[in-house]
């Protein structure tokens, strides 16, 4: 009996590991491809803000006009 019983627990732990490591490969290899698929939306986004930030003009400010946005002195 118990050698029985120790040839299942056996069996069993087996089943379970063998079950366990190709679960876990499948997910690794799920993960991998997620965070290949990430990477590359970091990349066009990175891409697209580049161009977008190489085709608006800085605003140019001219020294003639007073800025509304310069602090005023204090007169104390």
């Amino acid at each position: 009996m118990a050698l029985t019983n120790f040839i299942l627990t056996v069996a069993g732990v087996s089943a379970v590991v063998l079950l366990l490591r190709s679960d876990v490969k499948h997910s690794a290899t799920i993960f991998r491809r997620n965070v290949r698929q990430i990477r590359q939306w970091l990349e066009e986004e990175s891409a697209s803000a580049t161009k977008s930030a190489e085709k608006a003009k800085p605003k140019e400010l001219d020294p003639q006009v007073p800025q509304k946005d310069a602090p005023k002195e204090d007169k104390h």
